[in-house]
């Protein structure tokens, strides 16, 4: 097996996308990346997530060990901050990549749902 070192780009990009690749995660990332200075508290994070306190610290337990979000400790608060600035593009790029095909596919539907309805071999228009 090979070290994070010598594993090629396209290896640790994957295992950035599985890091990604839970809805808790991303909304823990999109409130970081929508908070002042890319930062907040814990008690934010459980607030609004709305997952329990277990779940939320092995979310952002595999956040960190992506290298995706840091944390600061100050006496008993954590804080998390998201660990590079490229993060909150990548989400809004993704965002607007599935807006776009959604926009698409809303288009494609339209349009299938204007044609003629047609006579299908073996089906009785009734």
């Amino acid at each position: 097996m090979l070290s994070a070192a010598q594993a090629p780009l396209y290896e640790i990009k994957a295992n950035l996308f599985k890091a990604l690749a839970h809805p808790a995660r991303i909304r823990i990332l999109e409130l970081l990346a929508a908070a002042p200075g890319n930062t907040t508290a814990v008690s934010n994070l459980l607030a609004e997530t709305g997952l329990e306190a277990s779940h939320l610290s092995q979310h952002l337990a595999t956040l960190r060990r992506h290298k995706v979000v840091t944390s600061v400790r100050t006496a008993n608060a954590v804080t998390y901050r998201l660990a590079h600035p490229g993060i909150a593009t990548l989400l809004a790029v993704a965002r607007t990549f599935l807006l776009d095909n959604l926009a698409e596919s809303n288009e494609q539907l339209r349009l299938a749902q204007e044609l003629p309805a047609g006579h299908l071999p073996g089906v009785s228009a009734s």
